[in-house]
C-alpha cells in the first residue's frame, strides 16, 4: 500500500512540475447522480452479497493546467452488505474527496482520478435497527476513478464516471476482527464551466 501511495505521490509531483499552464485557475462544477454498489472485505466480512443503491452530490475540478486538476466535492454514499437470510447493514456517509485529477487523449476529454477520501457516518442501520454508535463515524478510504466528457457546448458537458472507494479503516468500533468498505458506482452529471 505506502509503495502505491509513494508512486501515486510521485506521478502527480511529476506532473505539475511539467505541465503547461494553459487552463490554470479554470474551475468546473459538476452535479452527479449515480447508481452504486457496496460490500464488505476483511478477516469477518459478511458471507456477503453486494448492496445497491443511489449515490449523488456536487464535485468541482480546480485546474492547474490542461492536463491536471484538484477534484473534491460532497457526495451521499450508502455502503455496507447484503448478507444471508435477507440480513443487510446500511451506512450513510457524506463523503470528501481530495483527488489528483489527469486529463488525457489528444482533447483531453478523458481523466483519471485518485487520492484520499474523507467519510462521516451520517447514519447506520441493519434490520433490526440502528446500530450507529457501534460503527466508526469516519472513515479514511482511497478514492479512484475513470471517465469521459461529452462537450454540448463551451461550457457545458456531460461527464460519465466510474469511481471507487477502498475504505483504509474498520467499520465497526472496538472490535478484535477487520471489516473494511468497498464501493463503486457510476455516475452522470453535468459539468458547468464557470
Amino acid at each position: 500500500m505506502k509503495k502505491i501511495l509513494l508512486s501515486a505521490a510521485a506521478l502527480l509531483a511529476f506532473g505539475f512540475t511539467n505541465a503547461q499552464s494553459r487552463e490554470k485557475g479554470a474551475v468546473e462544477l459538476i452535479p452527479q447522480i449515480g447508481y452504486s454498489s457496496a460490500n464488505y472485505y476483511g478477516e469477518e466480512s459478511l458471507d456477503s452479497n453486494t448492496l445497491s443503491g443511489v449515490s449523488f452530490g456536487v464535485g468541482a475540478d480546480y485546474f492547474f493546467n490542461d492536463r491536471w486538476s484538484l477534484r473534491s466535492g460532497l457526495h451521499y454514499q450508502t455502503m455496507g452488505a447484503k448478507g444471508s437470510g435477507g440480513y443487510e447493514e446500511k451506512l450513510n456517509y457524506i463523503t470528501l474527496p481530495a483527488n489528483a485529477n489527469w486529463h488525457f487523449g489528444s482533447t483531453r476529454k478523458w481523466n483519471l482520478n485518485f487520492g484520499p477520501s474523507f467519510s462521516f457516518l451520517t447514519k447506520a442501520e441493519n434490520n433490526f435497527g440502528d446500530i450507529k454508535d457501534q460503527a466508526n463515524t469516519f472513515q479514511l478510504g482511497l478514492a479512484y476513478g475513470i471517465g469521459y466528457k461529452i462537450e454540448i457546448n463551451q461550457k457545458f458537458s456531460i461527464l460519465i464516471d466510474l469511481q471507487g472507494i477502498t475504505g483504509l479503516t474498520d467499520v465497526p468500533k472496538d472490535s478484535d476482527f477487520t471489516i473494511k468498505n468497498a464501493y463503486s458506482s457510476i455516475n452522470v452529471g453535468g459539468v458547468f464551466k464557470l
